[in-house]
C-alpha cells in the first residue's frame, strides 16, 4: 500500500533524507524511532506532500499511484492523513467547521468530539489557546473526520499529561483498526486481512506502545533507515543503551 524507494529529500540547501527504504503493507502499524535531528519529521512531512521537502531522488507509491510529486490536497483525498506535533493555531476558522472540511461536509461533528471529549471546543479557532492535549484531541477528531486509510503521527505523546494519553493511546488504537485482545488471539495474516488502515508514528517515549500493537520496529538515524525488527525489542535497547547500541543489536 505504501512503498518508498531510495528517497533523497533537500530541505534548502541540506540534505536530510539519503535513500530511505520502507514498505508498509495494507492493515499495518509501524513504530518510528530515531534521535532528534535523524529526519524522522522530514520523512512523514515528505510522504504528506509538504513542498519545501524536495524529493531530488527515488520515488513514494501509495495505492499503486506515483504520488511521490503529488501536492498535498490530492494526496489527502486519496486517503493520507496526519496527525501533527506543532499544527499552527488558525485564527478566524473555528474547529467545528476545521472538522466539517475534513468530514467533507458530513455533519456528524458533535458526535465525534463527543469520542474525544472535544465537544466544548468546537467553536473556539482551531488550536488558539489549546494545551498540549487539547491539540492532540484537536488532531485525532480532524483524522476522525477524515477517515484516512494511511495515518501519520508525529509524537503523539509529547505535550500530553497523564490523564489525556489513555484517551489519545486508545482513540489511536480505535482508528487504526488495532486493539491488544484481537492482536493475541488472532493469527497475524487473519488480523491483516480484518483490517485496512495502516499507520506509521513517530515516538520517543514509547508510551503509544502500550496502546497501539505494532507490526513493526525502524530506525532512522542521519536520514536513513539503520534497522528494523520488533518495535517493543527495538524501544527497550534504546531506552538501556542508547540509539548507537541500539543499532549495532539489530542490524
Amino acid at each position: 500500500m505504501l512503498k518508498i524507494e531510495g528517497l533523497h529529500v533537500m530541505l534548502g540547501d541540506k540534505e536530510i533524507l539519503k535513500g530511505v527504504n520502507m514498505e508498509i503493507g495494507a492493515g499495518e502499524v509501524h513504530i518510528l524511532f530515531g534521535p532528534n535531528g535523524s529526519g524522522k519529521t522530514s520523512l512523514l512531512m515528505t510522504i504528506m506532500g509538504y513542498p519545501q521537502y524536495r524529493v531530488t531522488e527515488g520515488k513514494i507509491m501509495f495505492k499503486g499511484h506515483d504520488i511521490t510529486h503529488m501536492p498535498v490536497d490530492e494526496r489527502a483525498r486519496l486517503g493520507i492523513g496526519m496527525s501533527y506535533q506543532r499544527p499552527p493555531t488558525i485564527n478566524g476558522l473555528k474547529t467545528r467547521d476545521m472538522v466539517r472540511i475534513c468530514a467533507k461536509g458530513e455533519d456528524n461533528v458533535e458526535a465525534l468530539a463527543a469520542e474525544v471529549n472535544f465537544t466544548d471546543f468546537l467553536d473556539r479557532d482551531v488550536n488558539a489557546g489549546f494545551s498540549g492535549g487539547e491539540i492532540k484531541r484537536s488532531e485525532l477528531l480532524q483524522l476522525m473526520a477524515q477517515n484516512p486509510d494511511l495515518m501519520l503521527f508525529d509524537e503523539p505523546e509529547s505535550g500530553v499529561d497523564i490523564e489525556n494519553i489513555a484517551l489519545i493511546g486508545n482513540t489511536i488504537s480505535g482508528l487504526l483498526q488495532r486493539s491488544f485482545q484481537a492482536h493475541a488471539d488472532l493469527s497475524q495474516k487473519r488480523v491483516h486481512r480484518h483490517r485496512s488502515k495502516m499507520g506509521l508514528i513517530i515516538t520517543h517515549t514509547g508510551y503509544i506502545l502500550n496502546y497501539v500493537p505494532a507490526d513493526r520496529g525502524q530506525v532512522m538515524f542521519d536520514g536513513v533507515m539503520a534497522c528494523r525488527g520488533n518495535p517493543q525489542e527495538i524501544f527497550q535497547t534504546i531506552s538501556r543503551a542508547g540509539y548507537q547500541e541500539c543499532i549495532k543489536c539489530m542490524r
